[in-house]
């Protein structure tokens, strides 16, 4: 049974095979001579840590136009980057191809062919841009986060950008903000409360976008050292979680209770070996049946916090809930029709089909939820890769969170964080449309680039091959030095 969830999870795939056989891996180094020369691919790896640091820190403050050029200008660096590879080998190491890699060229393979066959294939045209270039962006993630001291310096950089968000945020709470659009049921007793939104002009978008500020927060407070960076973690957890609760967004606090759940589980796995017999049978048990008293104990004192929490059980009594469940009736609609590759990737696709299924009054811009959009889009094929994408991923950070916590590096606290901002923002995305947002959407694959990063392999002289095999980060980390 072990060997079976080994391979369907790609634990045991030797991708030195792969890149042997692929004739896609022999691009790899077309432009090496061109490279040797030249001094601005010297600084290759900053300059690559710079382009993602400029989408992260400019995401929630300008166009999203601008976004996709810096999107488009990251894509080609990446493709620059790996054209040029002097060999196999990146500084001492292979070059970085991990089981993630692959189901992602999978998925946007299948995306192509939805593209091809797509009832509307400009418009899907225009979607498969847009994948392929947050795909690009993950792959030039990937392989800059790969050093440890890029992969801090740019979870830093995003956890002070969130921090300015949500300041913004909170004072909105205190001042007063202007509703954008109708966001609570006009017949609602909170039809009067305030929903912030910071720079990003959306309560539900900015909730999803504080989930792995969160997160990356609260294991900023272990992973930091000195007082002072601690306390700041601590601030910022304080602020983001604050900011959370007053977008008052749904959505976005099932996302944070689920993050919660899974740092506390991952942060108990870590300390496991270091606690006394007692803590370890019941510190879990105590710490959940905590959390819901102290839930139970906010829904009776909290009116705001009881109204929207019983919004789960009314149905079609909230006019929400009511319009969301008429466009996955509408959406259900579009599947049934073209159940294996749906109608292709985008919103501009969604826009061009699902009018001819709305329901009368319930017009959408997309299908409110993760799974049953990138069903409509890529049918249940790619569905059923996408959520191999997600077993994919989450088991490589399992596999590399056990490697970090043997070795007892503080690093392993950045991927418990990405993990945790992952569940989060998946929770949030069910109900939800904000994922597809580039605001959402950068993060998203920031987390997924997070852990393929941790990736290890290391070249082994047997007969010419390479083989791929876990090596300490501190290891890697030197040679990469």
């Amino acid at each position: 049974m072990n060997s079976v969830w080994q391979q369907f999870t790609l634990s045991n795939l030797h991708l030195y095979q792969w890149r042997g056989a692929s004739y896609l891996y022999r691009l790899v180094g077309l432009l090496q001579s061109w490279r040797r020369d030249s001094l601005l691919m010297q600084w290759s790896e900053p300059i690559g840590a710079l382009l993602v640091a400029l989408v992260l820190a400019l995401a929630p403050f300008v166009p999203n136009a601008l976004i996709g050029v810096l999107l488009v200008a990251g894509g080609a660096f990446w493709v620059l980057l790996t054209l040029s590879d002097e060999t196999v080998y990146h500084r001492g190491l292979p070059l970085k191809v991990t089981p993630i890699h692959l189901v992602v060229l999978l998925y946007w393979s299948i995306a192509v062919v939805a593209t091809a066959l797509s009832p509307v294939k400009m418009a899907a045209a225009t979607g498969l841009v847009k994948l392929t270039l947050y795909l690009l962006l993950f792959a030039l993630m990937a392989r800059v986060l790969r050093s440890p001291r890029i992969r801090s310096g740019i979870i830093t950089l995003f956890l002070h950008v969130s921090l300015i968000v949500s300041v913004y945020g909170v004072r909105q709470s205190i001042f007063g903000a202007k509703a954008l659009a109708t966001w609570v049921d006009p017949e609602s007793p909170l039809s009067k409360s305030t929903r912030v939104y910071s720079y990003l002009g959306n309560p539900n978008l900015l909730a999803s976008y504080l989930l792995p500020a969160i997160a990356l927060s609260i294991v900023a407070v272990f992973a930091w050292r000195g007082w002072v960076p601690k306390a700041l973690a601590l601030i910022m957890v304080v602020v983001n979680s604050y900011c959370l609760f007053r977008t008052g967004s749904l959505g976005g606090w099932i996302g944070f209770g689920v993050l919660f759940v899974t740092l506390i589980i991952l942060l108990w796995y870590w300390w496991i070996n270091y606690l006394p017999p007692f803590w370890r049978t019941w510190l879990l048990p105590i710490v959940f049946g905590s959390m819901v008293g102290l839930l139970l104990v906010a829904i009776q004192l909290d009116e705001s916090i009881r109204l929207r929490v019983l919004r789960l059980f009314v149905g079609r009594g909230d006019s929400s809930n009511n319009f969301r469940m008429n466009v996955w009736a509408s959406v259900v609609e579009m599947i049934r029709d073209r159940p294996v590759l749906g109608i292709g990737p985008g919103n501009d696709a969604f826009n061009k089909v699902y009018p001819q299924y709305m329901r009368p009054r319930f017009s959408a811009l997309s299908a409110y939820s993760i799974i049953l959009e990138v069903a409509v889009e890529t049918g249940f094929i790619g569905c059923a890769c996408f959520l191999w994408l997600l077993v994919v991923t989450f088991n490589q950070g399992v596999q590399q969170l056990r490697r970090m916590r043997v070795l007892a590096n503080p690093d392993g606290f950045w991927l418990i964080g990405a993990i945790a901002a992952m569940t989060g923002i998946l929770s949030h995305g069910f109900v939800d449309t904000v994922w597809y947002r580039p605001e959402i959407n950068t993060l998203w694959w920031l987390m997924v680039a997070i852990i393929a990063s941790y990736y290890s392999v290391q070249p082994s002289a047997n007969n010419g091959q390479v083989f791929d095999s876990y090596v300490p980060a501190t290891q890697a980390d030197n040679e990469l030095n």
